[in-house]
């Protein structure tokens, strides 16, 4: 019986190193030491690999190059993102094409008409795709992985928001916490951005297991800016009683709202607790207690998935890739203050 081709995941599986390696060992990449480079050398031919049509468009560097394409750059969120794809491929030789679609409309401009001569894959950052814009990316056998959201046939680098959501909301019920409010996006965002639908989720889910029943009231939009956030948390301060504490769902948000917490002559967390998402760099030296995330590392990991996919036998294999979060208590949240202080 004949033997089945073996793949660039065989050689990399019987030389110990990453598909990405193979591929930049096979192609002459400096970045690969003497060493590893013969010992991959050595394996592909007992294995007699022979690169697909993908691995030698690598191999000839006619594909040296990613298209990154985000909703807008003026956020920390998705310039850290880009940052973190940015140095992966640079480690690995590769170019970085960026695209910014502020619409669907121009997102689907962008899936119909021709990348850029070199362009070898696509990371998407919380971009919202149509059926039809994954399989013209299909019919190209181009790879492509979404970061943040997940479509059916593309590989994605993603987090759980809705444990996001129920993770903070738990830590401000165990301390105690009845009344708690939500900052958060829009309802239904037009631009397909998930994140709030999932979080609110999270949120919902820890009120309902604790026997708390959620008041409208206490939800109010922040739409992921500090503005955002500042103008959000005047409403719930307004209200009559206002909550003893407050989950929003990005630390931008946070530092927003706590601006406008110490216009009224108030403190976290003795008024008031608060907790965000990210672990913003802003957010330890605020002593903001928030949900930690590594955005950086969400680039740097689709990156070298998309360079793994561009070298495969199956660029259009899909890959869901799900990384960790965790819970970073500081001093913005506390118990509610057991003598009933004004509030």
């Amino acid at each position: 019986m004949e033997r089945k081709p073996a793949t660039i995941a065989d050689v990399a599986r019987a030389a110990r190193v990453s598909s990405a390696t193979v591929s930049r060992a096979l192609r002459g990449h400096s970045n690969v030491s003497d060493e590893t480079r013969m010992r991959i050398e050595q394996v592909a031919n007992e294995l007699n690999y022979r690169p697909n049509a993908s691995a030698a468009r690598l191999a000839s560097k006619t594909s040296a190059g990613v298209a990154l394409v985000v909703p807008a750059l003026d956020s920390w969120y998705f310039s850290t993102v880009m940052a973190g794809v940015e140095s992966a491929l640079s480690a690995e030789g590769f170019e970085l094409f960026i695209y910014v679609t502020g619409d669907q409309q121009a997102r689907h401009r962008l899936m119909s008409s021709s990348l850029p001569p070199g362009t070898g894959g696509v990371v998407l950052v919380d971009v919202a795709l149509r059926r039809s814009d994954i399989d013209r990316l299909g019919h190209r056998d181009m790879p492509a992985v979404s970061i943040g959201l997940e479509f059916d046939g593309m590989s994605s680098v993603v987090i759980d928001d809705v444990r996001v959501g129920e993770l903070a909301t738990r830590h401000l019920l165990d301390l105690g916490h009845r009344s708690i409010a939500l900052i958060g996006g829009q309802p239904e965002d037009p631009m397909g951005f998930d994140v709030s639908r999932h979080r609110r989720s999270g949120y919902l889910q820890a009120l309902a297991a604790a026997g708390v029943t959620p008041q409208p009231d206490l939800e109010v939009r922040g739409d992921f800016t500090v503005y955002g956030g500042y103008q959000a948390m005047n409403q719930l301060l307004d209200l009559d009683p206002r909550p003893t504490a407050v989950f929003a769902m990005s630390d931008e948000m946070a530092f927003g709202a706590l601006r406008a917490v110490r216009e009224r002559g108030l403190d976290v967390p003795r008024d008031l607790s608060l907790i965000g998402v990210d672990d913003h760099p802003i957010a330890w030296v605020e002593d903001l207690t928030t949900i930690h995330q590594s955005i950086r590392n969400h680039g740097a990991t689709a990156a070298r998935l998309v360079l793994e996919l561009m070298a495969s036998d199956d660029p259009q294999a899909q890959r869901r890739i799900e990384l960790g979060t965790t819970l970073v208590e500081r001093r913005s949240t506390a118990p509610p203050d057991p003598n009933g202080a004004p509030r």
